[in-house]
C-alpha cells in the first residue's frame, strides 16, 4: 500500500513528453491532409489527378507512345492549375512585387519546360511551334470564346474597356513581331555565297533581337509592379478577391511546387519524346500537333478562366489573362529559349519560317485591331474565333519533314 501511495498523477498543468510527441505527430498529420485536401481536392480538375501516375505507368510499362503523350498532355492540365494556385500563395507571403514575378513566372511554367526540353532533346522545329501556338491560341482561342460567350451573356450591358492595359500588351505584341519580321527579312535579303557567314549573321541579329524584347520584358515587368501599378489593378473588384489570407503556409506551399514542378517536367519529357509517334499515330502533321494540340491543353486552365471573367461582365480581366500570357510568352520565353541555346552552342534564330511568321504576325495585327476602338461584343470574338479555325486548317494540311523537327548543334570553328 506503501507502494502505491508514492504513484500519484501528473500535476495538472502538465504533460508527458509521450502525449506531446503524440499531440505534435498528430498536428502534422492533421496538417499534411489539410494541405492535401487544399491542393488536390480544392480545384474542380481533381479528377484529373489520376491521369498522372497513369502516364508514368503507360511510360514505364512501355504502352504505345500515343497513349503515354495522350496521358502525359491531359495530366498536365491539372499540374498547371495548381502551380498557379501555389505561386499565388507564396505571393501572399513574398509581397507584391515579388509575388508579381513568381505569377508571372509560373503563369506559362509548362509551355516554359516543353520549351526547354525540347531544346535540350534538338527539337527546334517542335520548340517554336509550341511557343507559336501558345501565343496564337491565347490571342485568337482564349480572348476570342471569351468574347463571345461574354457578349451573347452580357448583350444589355455596357461593353466597355479600359484599353490602357491592352495598349501596353499589345505594343509589346508588335515589337516582338518586328523582330520577327525583320529576321526573316534579312534571311531573305542577305543571300551571300558563303552560308556560314550568313548563319553566322542571322544568329547575331536573332540575339541582339532577344535581348531587346528581354529588356523590354523586364521593362513591362517594372511598369507594371512598381511605377504604374495602379493601372494594372484598378479593375479588380472587391469580389474577384477570393481570400485576402493564403490558405497554406509558405514552407507547405513551396514544397508542393517544387513537387509539382517535378512532375511537369516528367510529363513534359513524356510529351516532347513520344509527339512524334502520336503524329504518326494520329494521322497528323507534327506541326498540328504541336501548334494546335498542345496549346489547347497547355492554355486549358486560363482559357476557362477568361471565359468565366467574360460572363461576369469583367472583360479587363479576360483581357489582362490572355493579352499578359502572350506578352510573357513572346517577349519572355522566346527569347529566353534564344538565350539558353546561344549558351549550349545550338543553332536557333527568330526566324519562325515565311508560313508562321505570317501566321503569328496577322494573330497580332488582328487582335490590335479588333480591340483599338475599346469596345467589345460577340461579333469580335467570333471573328477572332474563326481566324483561329481557319489558321488550325491551315497547319492540319501543312506536311513538314522530319528534319525540320531536329536541329544539330552548331559546329562553328570555335565560334559561340
Amino acid at each position: 500500500m506503501a507502494g502505491a501511495r508514492n504513484i500519484s498523477p501528473s500535476p495538472p498543468g502538465k504533460r508527458s513528453d509521450l502525449e506531446m510527441l503524440v499531440d505534435a505527430r498528430s498536428d502534422t498529420l492533421r496538417n499534411f491532409l489539410a494541405n492535401l485536401h487544399d491542393v488536390l481536392l480544392g480545384t474542380k480538375l481533381f479528377p484529373l489527378f489520376p491521369v498522372v501516375p497513369l502516364a508514368i505507368a503507360a511510360s514505364c510499362f512501355r504502352f504505345g507512345q500515343a497513349w503515354v503523350f495522350s496521358l502525359s498532355l491531359i495530366g498536365l492540365v491539372p499540374l498547371a492549375e495548381r502551380m498557379s494556385f501555389l505561386s499565388e500563395q507564396i505571393a501572399y507571403y513574398a509581397g507584391p512585387t515579388v509575388g508579381g514575378l513568381l505569377n508571372a513566372t509560373c503563369g506559362n511554367a509548362s509551355e516554359l519546360i516543353i520549351a526547354l526540353l525540347a531544346l535540350h532533346k534538338d527539337k527546334i522545329g517542335v520548340l517554336k511551334w509550341s511557343l507559336l501556338g501558345s501565343t496564337i491560341s491565347n490571342l485568337l482561342l482564349v480572348l476570342g470564346s471569351s468574347l463571345f460567350c461574354g457578349g451573347l451573356a452580357n448583350l444589355n450591358k455596357e461593353r466597355q474597356f479600359d484599353r490602357k492595359q491592352a495598349d501596353a500588351n499589345l505594343m509589346l505584341l508588335l515589337l516582338a513581331s518586328l523582330c520577327h519580321i525583320l529576321v526573316l527579312t534579312y534571311c531573305y535579303a542577305v543571300k551571300n555565297d558563303i552560308y556560314l557567314v550568313d548563319a553566322i549573321s542571322t544568329l547575331e541579329l536573332s540575339r541582339t533581337c532577344s535581348i531587346a524584347m528581354l529588356v523590354a520584358y523586364i521593362g513591362c515587368m517594372f511598369f507594371q509592379l512598381m511605377t504604374h501599378r495602379q493601372l494594372f489593378e484598378s479593375q479588380v473588384e472587391e469580389d474577384d478577391i477570393v481570400s485576402d489570407t493564403p490558405v497554406i503556409g509558405f514552407a507547405s506551399s513551396f514544397a508542393w511546387l517544387v513537387g509539382m514542378t517535378m512532375l511537369v517536367a516528367i510529363l513534359s519529357n513524356y510529351v516532347i519524346s513520344t509527339i512524334e509517334a502520336a503524329s504518326e499515330s494520329w494521322g497528323m502533321p507534327i506541326s498540328f500537333v504541336s501548334v494546335i494540340l498542345l496549346p489547347i491543353v497547355g492554355n486549358a486552365t486560363e482559357h476557362a478562366g477568361a471565359v468565366i471573367f467574360a460572363f461576369k461582365n469583367k472583360i479587363d480581366i479576360t483581357l489582362g489573362i490572355s493579352l499578359g500570357s502572350s506578352t510573357q510568352i513572346s517577349l519572355f520565353l522566346v527569347p529566353l529559349t534564344i538565350v539558353v541555346a546561344w549558351i549550349k552552342d545550338i543553332h536557333m534564330d527568330l526566324n519562325f519560317k515565311l508560313l508562321e511568321t505570317g501566321t503569328l504576325v496577322s494573330a497580332i495585327l488582328i487582335t490590335t485591331f479588333t480591340l483599338q476602338d475599346g469596345s467589345w461584343h460577340y461579333m469580335k470574338g467570333l471573328v477572332l474565333l474563326l481566324c483561329y479555325v481557319v489558321i488550325a486548317t491551315l497547319f492540319f494540311f501543312y506536311q513538314t519533314p522530319l528534319d525540320h523537327v531536329y536541329v544539330a548543334p552548331m559546329e562553328v570553328n570555335g565560334y559561340q
